[in-house]
């Protein structure tokens, strides 16, 4: 469920914007983060845990508990809950340790 209306600031959704997840093609409105987007396409598991192969997925929604992890535009780990959703990006799931990058990498 989104809201298309905030029913006390009277904020509008923004328009509607695509991305990819795990190469399928998902509809989001502009402004939600990745982890809110995934959620309201009913997408619950971002990844699995390197060590129990547990589900991983939001959990504080906060950024704090880095539970919600997902490689984004080829960027291993970041996390999805306080990254705002861009058109046209690619989302893939976490299911292993992040590659070893260089100190001056990005």
């Amino acid at each position: 469920m989104q809201l298309e209306k905030h029913p006390i600031t009277g904020r509008k959704a923004g328009k509607e914007i695509q991305f990819l997840f795990n190469g399928e093609l998902l509809k989001a409105k502009e402004g939600q983060t990745v982890a809110a987007a995934l959620m309201a396409n009913g997408i619950k598991e971002f990844g699995k845990s390197r060590k129990l192969l547990q589900s991983r997925g939001l959990y504080c929604a906060t950024g704090r508990c880095t539970n919600c992890f997902v490689t984004i535009n080829g960027l291993e780990h970041s996390i999805s809950c306080t990254t705002v959703l861009e058109d046209g990006m690619k989302v893939e799931s976490n299911n292993a340790d992040p590659t070893r990058r260089e100190p001056n990498e990005n």
